[in-house]
């Protein structure tokens, strides 16, 4: 049980009998940037987005203004356009509607999803991390979320890890409710089967892609998400 989740802890034996529902939308892959995006990262988001399949592009960048995160946005943000892959901004509804951004990833001290919606309108994708706290999740969908994020479920050098969540909370997640569920931390592509197979809608990864040949990456995320079914 953790502090955050007053429902405690689930049944390991959900997890065992789940069976991924065959209307839902198979999982895709939702790339979130490194936080040094100067220099030369846009030719290696192109060549990324070039190598397989990429729903979705978060934003995020640290301890920057807010002028200076538009400008190293925007050529980002044009090169998801081309490709129709979805912009995200990470944390700022203000940087989101300046951009005109497709949509914007909330952290649980990042804003309420109410707070972004009428900020940014009712076409925007509104995300917010729940770490592994279905009653976060649950909140999250009943203040209009589009989608909910657990995590972390592996070690990861991208921020530190204060939450670690289990599969389970994928299989109970899409077993109740249709509103998507993103799991994060750590994913590569020799550790997501089981997170695809838990019910996961999308694999936000970072550091699996951006800490090495984006492009080989991936093709190896590809062949994962490719063998559902």
């Amino acid at each position: 049980m953790t502090e955050d989740d007053p429902l405690g802890p689930l049944d390991p034996n959900f997890a065992a009998a789940f069976q991924r529902d065959v209307r839902r939308p198979p999982c895709q892959l939702y790339l979130i940037s490194p936080l040094d995006v100067a220099g030369g990262f846009a030719d290696r988001l192109a060549r990324a987005l070039d190598a397989g399949p990429v729903a979705a592009f978060q934003f995020r960048v640290k301890d920057v203004d807010q002028h200076e995160a538009a400008r190293l946005a925007e050529p980002l943000q044009r090169i998801c356009e081309d490709r129709e892959v979805a912009f995200i901004v990470n944390d700022s509804i203000s940087l989101a509607k300046r951009l005109g951004a497709d949509g914007v990833h909330l952290g649980q001290e990042d804003g309420d999803p109410r707070e972004a919606r009428d900020a940014l309108g009712p076409s925007v994708q509104i995300g917010v991390t729940c770490h592994d706290s279905r009653h976060l999740a649950m909140e999250a969908g009943d203040a209009g979320a589009d989608y909910v994020a657990f995590g972390s479920f592996h070690p990861t050098t991208t921020k530190v890890v204060k939450h670690r969540a289990e599969p389970v909370i994928l299989s109970w997640w899409s077993a109740l409710f249709e509103l998507p569920c993103v799991a994060i931390g750590g994913i590569t592509p020799d550790n997501a089967a089981p997170l695809v197979a838990a019910g996961a809608d999308f694999l936000a990864v970072s550091g699996a892609v951006w800490s090495g040949d984006e492009a080989a990456a991936v093709r190896a995320f590809a062949q994962v998400l490719g063998g559902q079914g």
